[in-house]
C-alpha cells in the first residue's frame, strides 16, 4: 500500500509559497496546521498523532526545519502502535539549535523552556532520510550529518539550497518531490 504523505511544517506559520504547501495538493497529502504558536510543541506532536489515527495504512512524514524536530519529539513519545504506522520520514534541512536562530524565531532559552531542547538523540523507530544543505545557516552540514547519525538516518545531499525555504527560492521544488517519491515507495505526484 502506498503511504499517505503528511507534511509537518516548521515554526514560521502559513506560507503558501513554501514547497510543502505547494506540493500538498499535487501529492494528495495532508498538511498539518500552521497556526500553532512556536512554543506549542505538544500541540504540534498531537497533530501528527491525529493525522495518523485519522487514516488507515502507512504514512510518510515529511518535515522541514522545526517540523523535523517535531517528528523527533513525537517519535520519542509515541508508542509503537503509532510509530509502526510510519513507512518512513524525509527530514529536510533540520536546524541544529547549536546557536541562536535569527530574530524571527524563538530564543534558545525559550525553546529549552518549552521542551524543544534538548533534541532527541536516539535512533528513530522507522526509516528516515535527512536532506542536508551545503549552506544552511540554521544547520551546518557537518552538524546535521552528526545528528542524522544519532537518529540512524540516511543522508542525502541537496546541494547549496540554504534553508530550503521560500526565502532561499524554494517554493516549487522538483528535487524534493523526487525525494518524496523515492523515500515514499510509490507516492505519486499529480
Amino acid at each position: 500500500m502506498t503511504p499517505h504523505v503528511v507534511m509537518v511544517p516548521g515554526l514560521r506559520g502559513d506560507t503558501p509559497t513554501h514547497w510543502q504547501q505547494v506540493l500538498t495538493p499535487a501529492l494528495g497529502a495532508t498538511h498539518l496546521p500552521t497556526h500553532r504558536a512556536p512554543d506549542d510543541l505538544a500541540g504540534r506532536t498531537a497533530d501528527i498523532t491525529a493525522s495518523i489515527e485519522s487514516r488507515e495504512g502507512p504514512v510518510l512524514l515529511v518535515g522541514h526545519s522545526a517540523g523535523v524536530l517535531t517528528i523527533l519529539h513525537w517519535a520519542q513519545a509515541a508508542g509503537a502502535g503509532l510509530t509502526g504506522r510510519v513507512h518512513a520520514a524525509l527530514l529536510v534541512t533540520p536546524p541544529t539549535l547549536e546557536r541562536e536562530l535569527p530574530e524571527a524565531y524563538p530564543r534558545l532559552e525559550e525553546l529549552r523552556r518549552t521542551g524543544w531542547l534538548p533534541l532527541p538523540a536516539g535512533p528513530l523507530p522507522f526509516d528516515s532520510t535527512v536532506l542536508v544543505s551545503d549552506d544552511d545557516p540554521l544547520g551546518p552540514p557537518e552538524e546535521v550529518e552528526a545528528l542524522a547519525g544519532q537518529w540512524g538516518s540516511s543522508v542525502l545531499g541537496a546541494g547549496p539550497v540554504g534553508h530550503a525555504n521560500p526565502a532561499a527560492g524554494f517554493g516549487d521544488w522538483p528535487f524534493v518531490a523526487e525525494c518524496i517519491r523515492a523515500v515514499g515507495a510509490g507516492v505519486q505526484v499529480h
